[in-house]
């Protein structure tokens, strides 16, 4: 990095009304659990990059060869309380952060065509393996969330990434947090929440939680991810209402997580993806989540 064309800010300007949104990749944990990793033990796909890196590398591969132009890193569920139960000092953790940059970064630069790389940074929840993610409202304030996040961010920084991806974040409050440390590095990111019914997870107001970013000059995308398609229009006209900045949308296969038994609940058809209609309403970066594999990133690669 820095990639040839520019930053990715600079490529998302260009990108005006009727433009082709840009491709973001699919859900990571489905495609290393098809490759035959186990994400067993409550690090996820965590796991996998302490363990078997060359596997989290080829599923950066799959996806850039289905088209994706922006790679999500293996960083998701990272975190030091977690890992440090499991054996891991803040060193080796800081170290895995950092890897699941350059892992990402080695797929996007063997790709045949240009693809960035985004350092997910995901949410308190995810660490704590429970499905906090879909409720929010931890109990935390802002300052704590704040002191969580920012030595993860740092480590990613530290990297060199094209972008922080803030995702899956379920309220206002852990926005505000991430947006405070992103203020104190100067670091670009995108913000995508993780919605239902037409509210945040934690049941917040959508414009409120979207106008957070809104003032943010270090947020260059706002949208959602980890939620039904159908909660994605309503929820991208709630941000256009609000900010002029792009937006971005990766919703899961349509199926819902249950937390009780760790598994996932398909629904009884394929949900429908509205695409165009996400684009007309500014979605600029498009992609999939959770058990949306490289054979539908392909499929998306045709449309936009």
């Amino acid at each position: 990095m820095p990639r040839a064309s520019g930053p990715l800010a600079e490529a998302l300007t260009g990108r005006g009304p009727g433009a082709a949104a840009l491709l973001l990749d699919g859900g990571l944990s489905n495609q290393l659990a098809d490759q035959g990793c186990d994400l067993s033990g409550g690090l996820w796909t965590g796991r996998v990059l302490a363990e078997r890196p060359d596997q989290v590398t080829a599923a950066h591969t799959a996806y850039a060869r289905a088209g994706a132009g922006v790679l999500i890193t293996a960083s998701y569920q990272v975190g030091y309380e977690p890992f440090a139960r499991h054996g891991y000092g803040r060193a080796r953790t800081s170290a895995l952060l950092r890897r699941s940059v350059r892992l990402a970064d080695a797929a996007a630069r063997a790709a045949d065509h240009e693809v960035w790389v985004a350092a997910s940074v995901g949410p308190y929840g995810a660490v704590l393996a429970d499905g906090s993610e879909y409720r929010g409202r931890y109990g935390l304030s802002v300052r704590e969330l704040a002191a969580f996040h920012r030595p993860r961010i740092e480590a990613l920084l530290a990297a060199g990434p094209d972008v922080l991806a803030l995702e899956t974040i379920p309220d206002e409050t852990e926005a505000e947090a991430l947006l405070g440390v992103l203020a104190e590095t100067g670091a670009r990111a995108w913000l995508s929440y993780t919605v239902a019914g037409g509210r945040t997870r934690a049941g917040g107001p959508l414009a409120g939680a979207f106008a957070l970013a809104a003032g943010s000059p270090q947020v260059i995308a706002v949208g959602v991810n980890c939620c039904d398609p159908a909660d994605v229009l309503p929820a991208l006209e709630a941000a256009a209402s609000v900010t002029a900045k792009p937006l971005l949308a990766y919703p899961n296969d349509g199926s819902v997580w249950e937390p009780a038994t760790g598994t996932w609940r398909s629904p009884p058809a394929p949900a429908p993806w509205p695409v165009e209609a996400w684009q007309r309403a500014g979605a600029r970066l498009i992609g999939g989540c959770c058990r949306v594999g490289p054979a539908r990133i392909a499929e998306l690669a045709g449309l936009l």
